[in-house]
């Protein structure tokens, strides 16, 4: 299961969104044991494709010493699927580089945008459950 809130989620999609015509991507970030998604790292798409996308290596260097900074650790990828449904491409599936991530795609082939996330094992596709919240629990 992937947890995240309303913000994040609407922030991913807008992300995908801007970057039409071409994939866009990013990072999550959170605390794996809880999966909760608490930041997430817009990256330029370096493949500049409508078809592809390739997180730049800088900004992903950038977005994992930030996230470690705040006590986070990189969690998972998000990109868009310009043309196509929220599902793993193969080409997403051979380049899965962490089996413990979650892969969250944004489909904006239709006139709204469906973000749906995996898990990728082996080149074994798991879809999981997608949990937004609009308040988190505080622990007291």
């Amino acid at each position: 299961m992937l947890r995240l809130s309303t913000e994040v989620q609407l922030a991913v999609v807008a992300h995908c969104l801007a970057g039409l015509p071409e994939e866009a991507c990013g990072l999550l970030a959170g605390d794996p044991a809880l999966e909760e998604v608490v930041a997430w790292y817009p990256t330029p798409n370096i493949a500049r494709s409508a078809r592809v996308y390739t997180v730049d290596p800088l900004a992903h260097l950038r977005a994992d010493r930030d996230a470690e900074a705040r006590g986070l650790q990189i969690v998972g990828v998000f990109h868009s699927h310009t043309h196509t449904d929220a599902y793993p491409s193969p080409t997403d599936i051979a380049q899965a580089p962490d089996p413990t991530w979650h892969y969250v795609i944004v489909s904006l082939r239709d006139i709204q945008p469906v973000l749906r996330s995996y898990r990728i094992v082996d080149g074994a596709v798991e879809e999981e459950s997608v949990v937004v919240r609009t308040h988190w629990a505080q622990a007291s």
